[in-house]
């Protein structure tokens, strides 16, 4: 899947969880992408997000630092 494909999908979850109550949005991202997001993806996903230079909003940002630790 392209990197722009991606990117766009998790901001897309992002700003769904961004709206709801509470703090632990990010937390909300990350396990939907983990229950939803294919391997593949989700491997592809957190290599962008391992880029510097790939920008990022601040909430898609700490959702891939949480995906990123062991479940």
């Amino acid at each position: 899947m392209s990197p722009d494909k991606l990117l766009y999908m998790a901001k897309q979850i992002a700003t769904f969880f961004a709206s709801q109550p509470g703090t632990d949005q990010a937390d909300k991202v990350a396990q939907h992408i983990r229950d939803f997001w294919e391997p593949r993806m989700r491997e592809q996903f957190l290599a962008m997000a391992a880029d510097p230079a790939c920008e990022m909003p601040d909430l898609v940002r700490k959702a891939a630092d949480k995906l990123a630790q062991p479940a």
